[in-house]
């Protein structure tokens, strides 16, 4: 099975909250009128597309219906699916480019983290890049050896130390192996703690004046790995951490297990950060750079989207 396909299976839930509604809806036969938009609106609001994002969209269908004389139910939905590619976006590359790349991967604990490190690590390799994986998580032995476990999956080297070493301190002996050993992209995993943010403020501070004094020429991504199924929590902490990083972004995880895909839309559309991979499963290549038409296509059941 393709990721494509893999993606329409993944999606199963999150189009069984929203689209077959959706799909009633627009084709109900009945006119657009004021009590379509309040529908349309509690419709997205359930799939946790979230309030501003729900009247966002609506808003805009009804604006654009408008201007286009548009009364009929068919190409109001062609409409309402344009405006859904327009807000999710292309998404965007890694910052991968000649010489050395570091990616920085920050998260709370349970989201998929460290394991979405090691599908990006084998990602990267399949696409020819020489990976390196450095585990800056030294709160937790448990994440440090679920790294290890990764990094031999992925066939790449990993540098660590003990449980409780300073992060930075791994960072630093990522950055001497990486330069030493001619790699293309360092992946560093950072502890997960957001209770307490002036720690992890400080934490993530250290881990970046290192790279910048070691590595002042190398390519930077900060990546936050948010679990789609938590649905608005994973908004509100992506808050919380654009407060303490300069993220560049995103991961989503779990889309197969939740009916909250929406998140997607509303994580787009408030914060404006680029989702750049998504998850639809447990395997290895169950985690893919993200390609927004490609979503919304399979979202829709791979229906084009006329323009």
């Amino acid at each position: 099975m393709g990721f494509f396909d893999k993606l329409k299976s993944g999606l199963q839930k999150t189009k069984d909250a929203l689209l077959k509604p959706v799909d009633q809806l627009f084709g109900s036969g009945d006119k657009v009128d004021d009590d379509f938009f309040e529908e349309l609106t509690d419709l997205l609001i359930m799939a946790d597309v979230g309030v501003e994002t729900s009247e966002y969209i609506t808003e805009t269908l009804r604006e654009r219906l408008k201007e286009q004389k548009i009364k009929e139910m068919a190409p109001a939905r062609i409409e309402f699916q344009n405006i859904l590619e327009e807000l999710v976006g292309q998404g965007e590359e890694l910052n991968i480019g000649a010489g050395l790349s570091v990616i920085l991967v920050i998260g709370v604990n349970g989201v998929g983290k460290t394991t979405s490190i090691g599908k990006i690590a084998h990602c990267l390799k399949e696409q020819g890049k020489k990976v390196m994986l450095c585990a800056a998580d030294t709160f937790r032995a448990a994440a440090i050896e679920q790294l290890e476990v990764w990094a031999e999956r992925s066939d790449v080297p990993l540098i660590r130390q003990k449980e409780g070493a300073d992060p930075a301190a791994v960072v630093f002996d990522a950055a001497g192996a990486a330069k030493k050993q001619d790699v293309d992209v360092l992946i560093v995993d950072t502890a997960g703690r957001l209770h307490n943010k002036k720690n992890l403020i400080d934490e993530l501070a250290k881990i970046n004046r290192v790279i910048d004094r070691e590595l002042p020429d190398a390519n930077r991504d900060t990546l936050l790995v948010l679990d789609a199924s938590t649905g608005q929590n994973a908004l509100i902490q992506a808050k919380e951490f654009r407060k303490a990083a300069e993220i560049t972004g995103l991961v989503l995880t779990k889309l197969d297990g939740t009916a909250k895909g929406g998140i997607v839309l509303a994580i787009r559309r408030e914060l404006g950060i680029p989702v750049k991979y998504i998850g639809v499963g447990e395997g290895i290549d169950d985690l893919q750079p993200f390609d927004g038409a490609e979503f919304i296509s399979a979202f829709f059941d791979g229906q084009e989207i006329q323009k």
